[in-house]
């Protein structure tokens, strides 16, 4: 089976695992029920395509399959953002604070932590890219340290509304940044055409990447804040989610024996959303919502982690 064909049988797949969440069981009151789903859909395919679209191109620049975004310590960034923004002026002012404002503050203060690093790391010669992820797991530790010691200072109530923005929850997707969210992606998108051609050859690795002609410093630093825009997109509307790039990426590597992006990108978007609306609708019409799904995904991914782990030890 080729390439295309695969892709194919993809598409199909996450088209109709989208009707069957849109359109089955609807009731009565479709009227009420079909916008909602519809929204709660588009939330899901644009969590998907950016947790499955920054993993792939993080793993290319860094050239290492068990790496993901979690790495430079952006979701602790962003819960640090939201624990201190309710820490210092309250849940009642935060509720005045529209959430289309509260995502473009969230984002923009997550790519200066992010340009602000780069600059650091890539303003000395001889320091590569894996001073970055160090740098980053440390920042990483001490934003959640950070975040950790206002939450428990504060007030049980305002740890409350903390609490529920502290795990990813598909049951309850934040909907009011769906139209950002598109644009943004959408930029993104217009944006990544312009050195998708320097993937292919990143993912030889540094040395094979310069001697080719491509301006590596240049390109990680581009990919990298589009990293972390992606990443920003995907925890405002669902929460911090671990493993799941992790997943879809290297079942990609699994379906698809080829080190083209032009196929492996969409590819590991359409099993990433094939596996959100799939588990989705498993955690609705199977568990009736007594777990969820990010805790299905973190526990398979946990696993599938140090699977990795030993098969790399062992080759």
């Amino acid at each position: 089976m080729n390439n295309k064909t695969k892709i194919t049988l993809l598409a199909a797949l996450a088209v109709a695992l989208i009707g069957i969440f849109v359109f089955v069981d609807l009731g009565s009151s479709w009227r009420y029920v079909l916008p909602r789903r519809a929204m709660k859909i588009l939330a899901i395919v644009i969590t998907g395509s950016a947790i499955a679209f920054s993993s792939m191109i993080f793993q290319t620049v860094t050239n290492n399959r068990i790496l993901t975004p979690s790495v430079l310590g952006l979701d602790s960034l962003y819960m640090l953002i939201q624990t201190f923004i309710i820490f210092m002026y309250g849940s009642a002012q935060v509720s005045t604070l529209s959430k289309n404002m509260n995502f473009i503050i969230s984002v923009g203060l997550m790519v200066m932590f992010a340009g602000v690093l780069y600059k650091l790391l890539f303003k000395r010669e001889g320091r590569n890219l894996f001073f970055l992820l160090l740098i980053g797991l440390v920042m990483g530790t001490l934003f959640q340290s950070m975040s950790t010691f206002m939450q428990v200072i504060m007030d049980p109530n305002e740890f409350l509304i903390v609490q529920d923005r502290m795990f990813a929850s598909f049951n309850n997707v934040n909907t009011d940044l769906v139209i950002v969210s598109i644009i943004a992606f959408a930029a993104i998108g217009v944006y990544f055409t312009k050195f998708s051609k320097y993937m292919d050859v990143m993912s030889l690795g540094r040395e094979h990447a310069v001697n080719l002609g491509v301006p590596y410093n240049l390109v990680v630093r581009r990919m990298l804040i589009i990293v972390v825009i992606l990443v920003s997109i995907s925890t405002a509307l669902v929460g911090p989610i671990t493993f799941l790039g992790l997943l879809v990426v290297n079942v990609t590597y699994q379906m698809f024996k080829t080190y083209q992006h032009k196929v492996m990108i969409p590819a590991a978007m359409l099993i990433s959303i094939s596996a959100l609306v799939g588990g989705q609708m498993i955690v609705e019409r199977i568990f009736t919502f007594s777990t969820t799904l990010s805790v299905i995904i973190n526990f398979i991914g946990g696993v599938y982690f140090i699977y990795l782990l030993l098969k790399e030890n062992k080759s």
